[in-house]
């Protein structure tokens, strides 16, 4: 198993930036691709980014495409989601996800193929 802990969310005007970060513990960080998924009030959870175990594989959902960055450093258990150009509809709780997938480059982007998830950070972008 693995236990995830999301923090880095805040209050942040449009057109600004945050970074959040998703500490895991356990030694087997590496076994896992990580996925980023939010929930607005009043939606559905839905997928924003995900990164291989190895980290050389990405992807975005279309409404956060060049906007935000996913990465990972396996060295400190840890991943990064860089949001920049903010607006008014990113705001939610953000989540991360762990997913114990087998291949090192592969990756889902459905949350029912995660089971592993944190309390989730909220992000408020004021216009």
């Amino acid at each position: 198993q693995v236990q995830l802990v999301e923090s880095g969310g805040e209050l942040v005007q449009a057109g600004g930036s945050l970074r959040l970060s998703c500490a895991a513990s356990g030694r087997t960080f590496r076994s896992y691709a990580m996925g980023w998924f939010r929930q607005a009030p009043g939606k559905e959870r839905e997928f924003v980014a995900a990164v291989s175990r190895n980290g050389g594989s990405t992807d975005y959902a279309d409404s956060v495409k060049v906007r935000f960055t996913i990465s990972r450093d396996n060295a400190k258990n840890t991943v990064y989601l860089q949001m920049n150009s903010l607006k008014p509809e990113d705001t939610a709780v953000y989540y991360c996800a762990a997913d114990p997938v087998f291949s090192p480059s592969g990756y889902h982007t459905a949350s029912y193929e995660y089971p592993y998830w944190g309390q989730g950070t909220q992000v408020t972008v004021s216009s």
